[in-house]
């Protein structure tokens, strides 16, 4: 169950834009993002139709040119992770869909604003960066999630004398899973084995649109708190050969890149969401009276709001500083952007089973925003490389320091 989200106690703090790590671009994108997210009310009731809105809403009002370069209709010369930290930060606070609307768009076009032709980039990521497409990144399978070079779609050239191909086209056959924007997005970054032999060095990315005979996008998967889903079919799906995004074979390489960009960006929901738990039980602890006095005035609740105050500030400078070298060209990222992803999600589970404890019966009454977080965050340490996994990639950098 999905209601409308509860305004926010308080807007959040920027206080952290004085810190080394912003420059005045992303100063001035807080002061009209700020405001802006605090004024939309959207019904998220039903989580597709929300999507949809907020995807509208978040081109008109100009943030999505954030997802694509400037050559392309976007803000800036080129993708900022700064910029979509920022972003992301503030609409998860305000709404985890907002988050997740917003975050779909760049991470579903971004294989395209890395490796896409001329003709590609035209034709996508305008249409992206105004709200008009809907776009959607598809890598996971039912048996292929963490370990990619298991998956078992395949892309094989279809026969020049097929009746509706040509040369060099490709015909996909296998099933994605857990796809964002499955059964909204008009445009699926698909990527398939061409040599099914070749593991990781055998992948390809495609361009697929939605109406492609073929594809099915009809089944909906329904997860506990609730955004758009589904289990793509892909059935002698063929596409042009000039749906290959980047080189044949070069797959893996771009996947790993395009999630790169955005993994930061992954802590910073999490911030946002730790940041609004926060906010709320520091509004509940002033409000609620027992025994003579308010919660607040209690030490165990003083101790309470102080760990969870801390958790918070060192998710945020793991992720601001992880934007802030894939920014400035360092030459190593991954590792600290496993760090900020890692600490930052467990941080806010932390954070908001706290607020929730702190709540009482009311954090799990439906519909209070406590109890929506408790729901929202928990899917964000296993998506785009479970907790397990970025413990992995810190591990093995540190042995090879």
């Amino acid at each position: 169950m999905h209601v409308a989200t509860p305004p926010a106690p308080r807007p959040p703090s920027t206080a952290h834009l004085a810190l080394p790590f912003f420059d005045d671009a992303h100063r001035a994108l807080a002061d009209g993002l700020v405001p802006w997210a605090a004024a939309q009310q959207v019904d998220e009731t039903d989580d597709r139709a929300a999507c949809r809105d907020w995807v509208q809403r978040l081109g008109a009002g100009g943030w999505l040119r954030y997802c694509v370069p400037a050559e392309h209709g976007g803000a800036l010369p080129a993708l900022d992770s700064r910029a979509l930290v920022l972003l992301r930060e503030t609409l998860a606070y305000h709404s985890p869909l907002a988050d997740f609307a917003f975050a779909m768009q760049g991470l579903g076009s971004g294989a395209i604003t890395l490796a896409g032709s001329p003709a590609q980039q035209a034709h996508y990521l305008q249409g992206v960066a105004r709200g008009e497409l809907i776009a959607a990144f598809a890598l996971s399978e039912p048996e292929a999630g963490s370990d990619v070079g298991a998956m078992q779609t395949i892309a094989a050239r279809a026969h020049p004398s097929s009746g509706s191909g040509h040369n060099g086209s490709y015909s996909l056959t296998g099933t994605k899973t857990w796809i964002s924007n499955g059964g909204i997005a008009d445009f699926y970054c698909v990527f398939a084995k061409t040599d099914p032999a070749g593991g990781t060095r055998g992948i390809s990315a495609f361009i697929v649109d939605a109406g492609t005979p073929g594809l099915d996008a009809s089944h909906h998967i329904h997860v506990m708190a609730p955004h758009p889903l589904a289990t793509l079919q892909f059935t002698d799906c063929e596409v042009p050969g000039d749906a290959l995004l980047g080189e044949e074979n070069g797959g893996f390489k771009l996947a790993m890149r395009t999630l790169d960009i955005f993994r930061a960006s992954v802590a910073a929901a999490a911030l946002g969401m730790a940041r609004r738990a926060l906010a709320e039980a520091v509004h509940h602890a002033r409000q609620r009276r027992m025994f003579g006095q308010t919660l607040a005035d209690f030490q165990l609740t003083q101790a309470k709001i102080g760990e969870m105050a801390a958790l918070v500030d060192s998710a945020a400078l793991l992720t601001y500083r992880a934007a802030w070298l894939r920014d400035t060209g360092q030459a190593r990222v991954s590792a600290e952007a496993a760090m900020a992803k890692m600490t930052a999600t467990e941080n806010a589970q932390r954070v908001i089973d706290m607020a929730l404890q702190l709540h009482g019966g009311r954090g799990v009454e439906v519909g209070s925003k406590v109890e929506s977080l408790y729901r929202d965050i928990r899917s964000l340490r296993i998506y785009e490389g479970a907790t397990e996994v970025q413990q992995l990639i810190i591990g093995k950098a540190t042995l090879q320091e």
